[in-house]
């Protein structure tokens, strides 16, 4: 997939899916998938997104990210889509709808399919949306495609709803909207070494900067350690019994038993809401609840997702 940050020409005429696609849920897969169908005609399926979430740079807030840009331009690739933009807002805020059209879509992207949601706006002011894109493209010959929301139980599947769900626990529904869990890959750092203490080491690793912060507990978690999958139980919190400065994930993986891997960029997935984070007695009855939680996440495998561990 080739990957741009500035406007450089497209190396054939393309369709193109439009939008900040901040979580990459199954709303915006819909929309993808609709300019990856263009290869069908030729088109060479475009993505054309930003580094940051608009309202960021118009200095609103947007809630915390659901995905890294590491993250985003790996599942694109894996949809299909074979020509990534990703920019800063602020080249095209201020073009008006006719100009971004002409000069964005037509003249850089070589658009002959464009490709959004029914709720993307455009053009400066935010004030154009997909019925004028849609007008837009019609006078030039140039064919839009406008999606409908994707509903489960009821709803809109939306970056909203998913931070919220992330924020109560509710990993697991979180990932029923994305298509895929809920996670993050960070590097492992050096602790406190009590977990290696108590015979339960664990991963030490910081939640990465400006995600949406999941509650404070503990959950069953998917850890991926060259190429192979692990049971986990990863605590998310300050750790109340021994204490933290600060939010941090540790996991322990009952079942592995390779090398250290510090300094090491692991992805964990957070599978399952177990417990609230509590304090406890004493590093004794700890120690009997991290054995019993990890339990339960090998239990959580064992009857919803076989781990892959070859």
């Amino acid at each position: 997939m080739k990957v741009y940050y500035d406007l450089t020409p497209s190396v054939g005429d393309s369709a193109v899916a439009l939008g900040s696609f901040d979580g990459l849920h199954l709303g915006h897969q819909k929309v993808i998938s609709s300019a990856v169908a263009g290869t069908k005609q030729g088109l060479v399926p475009t993505v054309f997104t930003f580094a940051a979430n608009p309202l960021t740079e118009l200095g609103g807030r947007a809630g915390g990210e659901i995905i890294t840009q590491e993250q985003k331009i790996s599942l694109l690739e894996d949809f299909g889509v074979e020509q990534l933009y990703i920019l800063k807002f602020s080249v095209v805020k201020d073009l008006s709808p006719q100009e971004f059209v002409d000069r964005i879509l037509i003249g850089v992207c070589r658009a002959k399919e464009v490709c959004c949601g029914f709720n993307f706006t455009f053009g400066c002011g935010g004030r154009a949306t997909s019925g004028t894109l849609s007008k837009l493209c019609a006078e030039r010959e140039i064919k839009a495609e406008i999606s409908e929301a994707v509903l489960l139980g009821g709803e809109p599947v939306s970056s909203t709803r998913i931070r919220g769900d992330i924020a109560a626990g509710a990993v697991d529904e979180a990932a029923r909207l994305l298509g895929r869990p809920y996670g993050y890959c960070s590097s492992v750092q050096h602790g406190r070494r009590l977990g290696r203490e108590l015979g339960t080491p664990t991963l030490n690793q910081a939640i990465p900067p400006d995600f949406v912060l999941p509650c404070f507990g503990v959950y069953a978690s998917k850890v991926y350690i060259e190429g192979k999958e692990y049971a986990g139980v990863t605590n998310v919190g300050v750790k109340p019994t021994v204490g933290s400065p600060c939010a941090l994930a540790e996991t322990w993986m009952p079942e592995y038993h390779g090398a250290d891997i510090y300094g090491k960029v692991v992805r964990v997935d957070l599978m399952k809401f177990l417990r609230p984070e509590r304090k406890f007695s004493g590093l004794e009855e700890l120690k009997m609840e991290i054995i019993k939680n990890g339990e339960q996440a090998i239990g959580f495998f064992t009857k919803n997702e076989p781990l892959h561990k070859q």
